[in-house]
């Protein structure tokens, strides 16, 4: 066994000089029977050698049904209490552990549980940006592509919670026509998206169509040609014959709407303090093609859940895989 020091929340050990990372990534896949999970939001190189890249509900769904022995989540650590509350038998591996998400930090379990109490005879939608513990505290879980219809499957005169997200709460809301009881969180990345820095955009490129995240604030929403999940704009963008887009989300989806659409322009919708005219979100960021070289290497950092935990949190993401299959999402 090698003495691995993971005190920094990922292996610290020297990457072998000029190892060729893809290439060894690729063999040892293969040889530990292991299959990586990519969000839109990572760099391209990850997305690039990941079996699978998608949004938190694709990431769910391909982690209920792969029969790879051991998950490498290239995603956050929300990201991998999901697949490993899914797939108990499996080992889930996540690059860095400090990969967090500034939404589900939004949402304290016990805080949250609290204003469940404070409220009966609600019903509780939650999220996927939350930590496993407050899934324990909910009904159902939903992600952005498929919150709008798990949340009509309830009756129109039922008392809704949801949480964490206030953007996507008030958004839901508005297609809905519900009046859900709304956790006050937020996205960073979201929320910093400037208006005015995006009409001059609109103003310097006036052909371009804006697309938008429904974590972004309303003002940002109600001027958006489209607004949708991360793999709703994807497949906007590619189905639209429009040329050139602004793009309000983490600005990694763009590696994959290049790739797909090589003859389309995509431009970074700019944030409030942004000099470089970039959205990453740096907890996505935190992972990187060494890390996964070592986590694939070393078998480390693993994702732990608490039992007793998991077995609450398995029920609302199962309703949420269950209704999006009934439904075809």
């Amino acid at each position: 066994m090698f003495d691995v020091d993971i005190s920094k929340g990922y292996v610290d050990m020297p990457v072998p000089e000029g190892v060729d990372l893809v290439a060894e990534i690729e063999k040892m896949k293969r040889e530990k029977n292991a299959v990586v999970l990519a969000h839109y939001y990572q760099s391209g190189d990850i997305q690039d050698i990941a079996d699978y890249v998608g949004d938190s509900l694709a990431l769910a769904q391909w982690a209920a049904k792969t029969d790879a022995s051991i998950l490498v989540l290239c995603g956050v650590h929300f990201m991998g209490e999901t697949a490993k509350i899914i797939c108990p038998d499996k080992k889930v591996l996540i690059p860095d552990l400090n990969a967090g998400c500034s939404l589900a930090d939004s949402c304290p379990a016990d805080a949250f549980a609290e204003f469940v109490k404070q409220h009966p005879g609600y019903k509780v939608i939650s999220y996927v940006n939350t930590s496993a513990a407050v899934k324990a505290h909910t009904d159902v879980v939903v992600t952005s592509s498929n919150a709008k219809q798990i949340v009509e499957s309830f009756p129109a005169d039922e008392k809704l919670i949801f949480g964490p997200d206030k953007n996507l709460g008030n958004y839901i809301n508005g297609v809905t026509g519900r009046h859900m009881l709304l956790w006050d969180g937020a996205c960073h990345v979201h929320s910093q998206f400037s208006l005015e820095k995006i009409v001059a955009l609109k103003k310097q490129y006036p052909d371009a169509l804006l697309l938008a995240h429904p974590e972004c604030k309303r003002d940002i929403l109600l001027v958006a040609d489209k607004v949708g999940s991360t793999a709703a704009l994807l497949r906007f963008a590619t189905q639209s014959d429009c040329k050139r887009f602004i793009v309000a989300t983490e600005s990694g989806i763009l590696h994959e709407m290049k790739k797909n659409n090589p003859d389309k322009e995509f431009i970074p919708a700019p944030p409030d303090d942004s000099t470089c005219g970039c959205s990453e979100c740096n907890f996505m960021r935190l992972n990187t093609m060494k890390k996964l070289y070592n986590t694939l290497k070393y078998e480390l950092p693993e994702i732990v859940v608490d039992e007793a935990i998991a077995r609450e949190a398995i029920k609302p993401i199962r309703r949420m895989l269950d209704i999006s299959a009934s439904l075809g999402i």
